[in-house]
């Protein structure tokens, strides 16, 4: 009798650790979907518009079959599992007084993307300006022209992901928003090896850095002689 209710039990617990073993884990489903054209212009975005703008690209973000956000340009693969993409915002701009509402695009921060759980992240990029920084991504960083909270330094910058300070704050140039006209930099340029990033700022001669882990060395005009600036920090 004993050894009876010692299989029962015994199958008790197989019984009941079954279907623990099979459940496997929820996949999720993450697609980015047809590209749309919707009215666009500087005055609805001043942060982000370029000029002669009138039509922003715009694709869904369908996270598990439901619009998660809406993104606009190119995503980025960061790696097989997780990529970033920049959103689109859709905001109200009716005053108490419109008879009808009216809505306006803008271009809006980045977002990292995890395709395994489905999760979306906003990014905080150090001294990014949607005015100004147009950023170009390579692996896990991103390189922009960023513009520091006084609004008066235009520095080249690199952020990577995860990492909260950036890996390259080099001052470029004094910036004055009111009378900068047109792009103040252009997009920056990645090179692989050595890895090197090339900043463009407007009228101005181009500037490379050479990363390594945890720090950015200039690299001059006469040659590769490389002055440090991994301990720089961004003007206030």
């Amino acid at each position: 009798m004993r050894t009876y209710s010692c299989l029962l039990m015994a199958a008790a617990v197989v019984v009941l650790a079954v279907p623990s073993l099979a459940a496997a884990p929820k996949r999720h489903s993450v697609v980015l979907g047809t590209a749309k054209k919707v009215p666009y212009s500087r005055a609805g975005d001043p942060a982000g518009a370029i000029a002669g703008e009138t039509e922003l690209k715009i694709r869904a973000l369908v996270v598990d079959a439901r619009v998660k956000e809406w993104t606009t340009g190119e995503a980025h693969d960061v790696t097989d599992r997780s990529f970033v993409v920049r959103r689109a915002v859709r905001l109200n701009n009716s005053l108490p007084s419109d008879k009808q509402e009216q809505w306006v695009w803008q271009r809006g921060p980045w977002l990292l993307v995890e395709r395994a759980t489905g999760r979306v992240t906003p990014l905080k990029l150090p001294d990014y300006d949607p005015a100004v920084s147009q950023v170009v991504w390579f692996r896990d960083y991103g390189a922009y022209c960023g513009v520091t909270p006084s609004g008066k330094s235009l520095y080249a910058v690199v952020a990577q992901l995860a990492v909260r300070k950036p890996l390259l704050a080099h001052k470029l140039e004094a910036y004055d928003a009111q009378n900068a006209a047109g792009p103040v930099c252009m997009a920056p340029e990645w090179q692989r090896e050595p890895l090197r990033v090339t900043f463009h700022p407007a009228g101005k001669e181009a500037v490379s850095y050479n990363l390594s882990a945890g720090s950015a060395e200039l690299v001059e005009d006469s040659g590769d002689e490389a002055v440090g600036t991994g301990g720089d920090a961004p003007a206030k």
